[in-house]
Protein backbone atom coordinates (compact mmCIF):
# COMPACT_ATOMS: atom_id res chain seq x y z
CA UNK A 1 0.00 0.00 0.00
CA UNK A 2 2.44 2.58 -1.40
CA UNK A 3 2.20 6.40 -1.81
CA UNK A 4 -0.60 6.44 -4.70
CA UNK A 5 -3.09 4.99 -1.74
CA UNK A 6 -2.14 8.21 0.73
CA UNK A 7 -2.50 10.24 -2.31
CA UNK A 8 -5.13 8.51 -3.26
CA UNK A 9 -6.48 9.11 0.67
CA UNK A 10 -5.84 12.89 0.68
CA UNK A 11 -7.59 13.22 -2.71
CA UNK A 12 -11.12 11.28 -1.67
CA UNK A 13 -13.16 14.27 -1.35
CA UNK A 14 -12.10 16.60 -3.93
CA UNK A 15 -13.44 20.43 -3.96
CA UNK A 16 -15.88 20.29 -0.77
CA UNK A 17 -17.77 17.34 -2.39
CA UNK A 18 -17.97 14.01 -0.50
CA UNK A 19 -17.09 10.96 -2.81
CA UNK A 20 -18.39 7.61 -2.79
CA UNK A 21 -16.68 4.47 -1.47
CA UNK A 22 -13.97 3.06 -3.45
CA UNK A 23 -15.38 -0.28 -3.44
CA UNK A 24 -17.90 -1.71 -5.88
CA UNK A 25 -19.93 -3.40 -3.20
CA UNK A 26 -19.15 -3.64 0.84
CA UNK A 27 -16.00 -1.55 1.93
CA UNK A 28 -14.12 -3.60 4.11
CA UNK A 29 -12.55 -0.46 6.15
CA UNK A 30 -16.07 -0.11 7.47
CA UNK A 31 -16.25 -3.21 9.48
CA UNK A 32 -13.18 -1.53 12.18
CA UNK A 33 -13.60 -0.38 15.55
CA UNK A 34 -13.18 3.22 14.71
CA UNK A 35 -15.86 3.24 12.19
CA UNK A 36 -18.23 0.21 12.57
CA UNK A 37 -20.86 1.75 15.28
CA UNK A 38 -21.26 4.95 13.25
CA UNK A 39 -21.75 2.77 9.77
CA UNK A 40 -24.41 0.48 11.84
CA UNK A 41 -26.66 3.23 13.04
CA UNK A 42 -26.53 4.90 9.25
CA UNK A 43 -26.68 1.24 7.61
CA UNK A 44 -29.73 0.76 9.75
CA UNK A 45 -31.49 4.11 8.94
CA UNK A 46 -30.97 3.99 5.72
CA UNK A 47 -33.00 0.77 5.21
CA UNK A 48 -35.42 2.11 7.53
CA UNK A 49 -36.10 4.89 5.14
CA UNK A 50 -35.75 2.39 2.52
CA UNK A 51 -38.57 0.54 3.56
CA UNK A 52 -40.89 2.63 5.08
CA UNK A 53 -42.13 3.86 1.61
CA UNK A 54 -42.50 0.30 0.37
CA UNK A 55 -44.72 -0.53 3.19
CA UNK A 56 -47.10 1.84 2.53
CA UNK A 57 -48.52 1.13 -0.84
CA UNK A 58 -52.13 0.58 -1.73
CA UNK A 59 -51.41 -3.27 -1.99
CA UNK A 60 -50.73 -3.76 1.54
CA UNK A 61 -53.43 -1.22 2.63
CA UNK A 62 -51.01 0.53 5.15
CA UNK A 63 -50.74 -2.74 7.37
CA UNK A 64 -47.14 -2.41 8.59
CA UNK A 65 -44.94 -0.17 10.37
CA UNK A 66 -41.36 0.12 10.58
CA UNK A 67 -39.31 0.79 13.84
CA UNK A 68 -35.67 0.96 15.15
CA UNK A 69 -34.66 -1.21 17.83
CA UNK A 70 -32.01 -1.90 19.99
CA UNK A 71 -30.19 -4.59 21.87
CA UNK A 72 -27.54 -3.76 24.67
CA UNK A 73 -25.26 -5.74 26.22
CA UNK A 74 -21.79 -5.25 28.38
CA UNK A 75 -18.51 -7.14 27.54
CA UNK A 76 -15.82 -7.40 30.30
CA UNK A 77 -11.98 -7.90 29.42
CA UNK A 78 -9.45 -8.39 31.87
CA UNK A 79 -6.34 -5.85 32.42
CA UNK A 80 -3.72 -7.18 34.85
CA UNK A 81 -5.84 -7.05 38.20
CA UNK A 82 -8.62 -5.49 37.01
CA UNK A 83 -11.69 -5.62 34.78
CA UNK A 84 -12.85 -3.04 31.70
CA UNK A 85 -16.30 -3.54 30.83
CA UNK A 86 -17.86 -1.94 27.40
CA UNK A 87 -21.16 -0.78 26.75
CA UNK A 88 -21.99 -2.27 23.51
CA UNK A 89 -25.27 -1.20 21.49
CA UNK A 90 -26.75 -2.70 18.15
CA UNK A 91 -29.80 -1.41 16.20
CA UNK A 92 -31.71 -3.05 14.37
CA UNK A 93 -35.51 -3.04 12.32
CA UNK A 94 -38.88 -4.97 13.05
CA UNK A 95 -41.71 -4.90 10.41
CA UNK A 96 -45.07 -4.66 12.74
CA UNK A 97 -48.26 -4.99 11.91
CA UNK A 98 -50.17 -1.62 12.48
CA UNK A 99 -53.07 -2.92 14.08
CA UNK A 100 -51.94 -4.98 17.00
CA UNK A 101 -48.47 -4.56 17.12
CA UNK A 102 -47.67 -8.27 16.30
CA UNK A 103 -44.09 -8.51 15.07
CA UNK A 104 -43.83 -9.76 11.13
CA UNK A 105 -40.09 -9.53 10.36
CA UNK A 106 -36.83 -9.10 12.05
CA UNK A 107 -33.96 -7.85 10.32
CA UNK A 108 -30.90 -7.94 11.78
CA UNK A 109 -27.47 -6.53 10.84
CA UNK A 110 -24.89 -8.72 12.25
CA UNK A 111 -22.05 -6.59 13.97
CA UNK A 112 -18.31 -7.91 14.67
CA UNK A 113 -18.67 -8.15 18.30
CA UNK A 114 -21.61 -10.48 17.39
CA UNK A 115 -19.23 -12.70 15.45
CA UNK A 116 -16.12 -12.42 17.67
CA UNK A 117 -17.16 -12.41 20.98
CA UNK A 118 -19.50 -14.32 23.93
CA UNK A 119 -21.37 -11.06 24.61
CA UNK A 120 -22.13 -10.23 21.87
CA UNK A 121 -23.16 -13.87 19.83
CA UNK A 122 -25.32 -14.34 23.43
CA UNK A 123 -27.28 -11.00 22.61
CA UNK A 124 -27.80 -11.61 18.99
CA UNK A 125 -29.50 -15.07 19.47
CA UNK A 126 -31.46 -13.72 22.11
CA UNK A 127 -33.42 -11.05 20.11
CA UNK A 128 -33.33 -13.40 17.18
CA UNK A 129 -35.10 -16.41 19.59
CA UNK A 130 -37.26 -14.32 20.94
CA UNK A 131 -38.40 -12.92 17.25
CA UNK A 132 -38.62 -16.56 16.04
CA UNK A 133 -41.08 -17.43 18.90
CA UNK A 134 -43.48 -14.49 17.79
CA UNK A 135 -43.62 -16.39 14.69
CA UNK A 136 -41.55 -14.11 12.90
CA UNK A 137 -39.82 -14.06 9.52
CA UNK A 138 -36.19 -13.82 9.91
CA UNK A 139 -33.56 -11.86 8.24
CA UNK A 140 -29.85 -11.28 8.68
CA UNK A 141 -27.60 -9.42 7.12
CA UNK A 142 -23.49 -10.26 7.57
CA UNK A 143 -21.46 -7.86 6.10
CA UNK A 144 -18.68 -8.62 8.50
CA UNK A 145 -15.68 -10.43 7.34
CA UNK A 146 -14.24 -11.28 10.53
CA UNK A 147 -15.71 -14.07 12.99
CA UNK A 148 -17.52 -17.01 13.23
CA UNK A 149 -20.79 -17.21 11.49
CA UNK A 150 -23.62 -16.71 13.51
CA UNK A 151 -26.06 -19.11 11.31
CA UNK A 152 -25.25 -22.77 11.39
CA UNK A 153 -26.35 -24.08 7.81
CA UNK A 154 -23.84 -25.68 5.03
CA UNK A 155 -22.17 -22.82 3.04
CA UNK A 156 -20.17 -25.71 0.18
CA UNK A 157 -22.65 -25.51 -2.37
CA UNK A 158 -22.95 -21.46 -2.24
CA UNK A 159 -20.84 -19.57 -4.68
CA UNK A 160 -17.85 -17.29 -3.83
CA UNK A 161 -19.07 -15.28 -1.20
CA UNK A 162 -17.75 -12.94 1.41
CA UNK A 163 -20.79 -11.30 2.49
CA UNK A 164 -24.41 -13.57 3.16
CA UNK A 165 -28.15 -12.05 3.60
CA UNK A 166 -29.91 -15.21 5.08
CA UNK A 167 -33.84 -15.05 5.03
CA UNK A 168 -35.96 -17.33 6.83
CA UNK A 169 -39.84 -17.35 7.10
CA UNK A 170 -41.93 -18.19 9.45
CA UNK A 171 -43.77 -21.27 7.34
CA UNK A 172 -40.75 -23.15 6.87
CA UNK A 173 -38.33 -22.07 9.14
CA UNK A 174 -35.75 -25.02 8.35
CA UNK A 175 -35.29 -23.20 5.04
CA UNK A 176 -32.93 -20.60 4.06
CA UNK A 177 -32.83 -18.05 1.00
CA UNK A 178 -28.91 -17.34 0.99
CA UNK A 179 -28.01 -14.25 -1.20
CA UNK A 180 -24.17 -13.92 -1.92
CA UNK A 181 -22.18 -11.11 -2.28
CA UNK A 182 -17.99 -10.78 -2.29
CA UNK A 183 -15.36 -8.05 -1.91
CA UNK A 184 -15.31 -7.35 -5.41
CA UNK A 185 -19.20 -6.92 -6.44
CA UNK A 186 -22.01 -5.18 -5.57
CA UNK A 187 -24.26 -6.00 -2.44
CA UNK A 188 -27.52 -7.97 -3.47
CA UNK A 189 -30.43 -7.35 -3.67
CA UNK A 190 -32.97 -9.62 -1.65
CA UNK A 191 -36.83 -10.47 -1.06
CA UNK A 192 -38.01 -9.28 2.33
CA UNK A 193 -40.95 -11.47 3.63
CA UNK A 194 -43.97 -9.92 4.73
CA UNK A 195 -47.59 -11.64 5.95
CA UNK A 196 -48.65 -14.65 3.91
CA UNK A 197 -50.52 -13.15 0.97
CA UNK A 198 -48.29 -10.34 0.84
CA UNK A 199 -45.79 -10.03 -1.96
CA UNK A 200 -42.40 -9.72 -0.81
CA UNK A 201 -40.67 -6.33 -0.53
CA UNK A 202 -37.38 -6.07 -2.72
CA UNK A 203 -34.37 -4.58 -0.60
CA UNK A 204 -31.12 -3.13 -2.98
CA UNK A 205 -28.27 -3.17 0.18
CA UNK A 206 -25.97 -0.88 -2.57
CA UNK A 207 -28.38 1.30 -1.96
CA UNK A 208 -28.28 1.73 1.92
CA UNK A 209 -25.16 1.32 1.57
CA UNK A 210 -23.90 4.22 -0.41
CA UNK A 211 -26.23 6.42 1.59
CA UNK A 212 -25.14 5.46 4.62
CA UNK A 213 -21.27 6.07 3.39
CA UNK A 214 -22.13 9.59 2.27
CA UNK A 215 -24.21 10.42 5.46
CA UNK A 216 -21.72 9.32 7.89
CA UNK A 217 -18.63 10.72 6.17
CA UNK A 218 -16.59 8.06 5.53
CA UNK A 219 -14.47 9.35 2.81
CA UNK A 220 -13.22 12.24 4.97
CA UNK A 221 -13.01 9.48 8.34
CA UNK A 222 -10.96 6.45 6.52
CA UNK A 223 -7.21 6.20 6.31
CA UNK A 224 -7.15 4.69 2.31
CA UNK A 225 -3.66 4.50 2.70
CA UNK A 226 -2.95 1.80 4.70
CA UNK A 227 -4.92 -1.91 4.04
CA UNK A 228 -8.01 -2.79 6.01
CA UNK A 229 -7.50 -4.56 9.35
CA UNK A 230 -9.61 -7.84 8.51
CA UNK A 231 -9.12 -8.49 4.69
CA UNK A 232 -6.10 -11.38 5.13
CA UNK A 233 -6.62 -13.12 1.89
CA UNK A 234 -3.21 -12.26 -0.83
CA UNK A 235 -5.45 -12.30 -3.83
CA UNK A 236 -7.87 -9.77 -1.95
CA UNK A 237 -5.48 -7.67 -0.81
CA UNK A 238 -3.83 -7.68 -4.22
CA UNK A 239 -6.70 -6.48 -5.89
CA UNK A 240 -8.03 -3.89 -3.66
CA UNK A 241 -4.15 -2.60 -4.21
CA UNK A 242 -5.01 -2.29 -7.76
CA UNK A 243 -8.43 -0.92 -7.37
CA UNK A 244 -7.22 1.70 -4.83
CA UNK A 245 -4.21 2.57 -7.27
CA UNK A 246 -7.09 2.79 -10.24
CA UNK A 247 -9.49 4.90 -8.56
CA UNK A 248 -6.56 7.42 -7.53
CA UNK A 249 -5.82 7.72 -11.27
CA UNK A 250 -9.55 8.22 -12.67
CA UNK A 251 -10.33 11.13 -9.86
CA UNK A 252 -6.97 13.01 -10.57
Amino acid sequence: MAAVERCFAEEIVVRGERMASPFPGMDPYLEEDEHWPTFQHHFVSSLYHLLSPNLMNVDRQERYRVRVGQRRYTIEMPLFTSIIREEHGEEFLEIRQKLDGQLVTLVDVVSPRNKTRPEGRTAYWERRRDAQAEGANLVEIDLVLQGEPLLDYCRDNLPEWDYLVTVVRKNQPERYEIYTSTLKKRLPRFKLPLLPGDTDVVVDLQIALNRSYEEGGFADRIDYGRPPKHVTSETHLKWLDELLEQTHRSRR
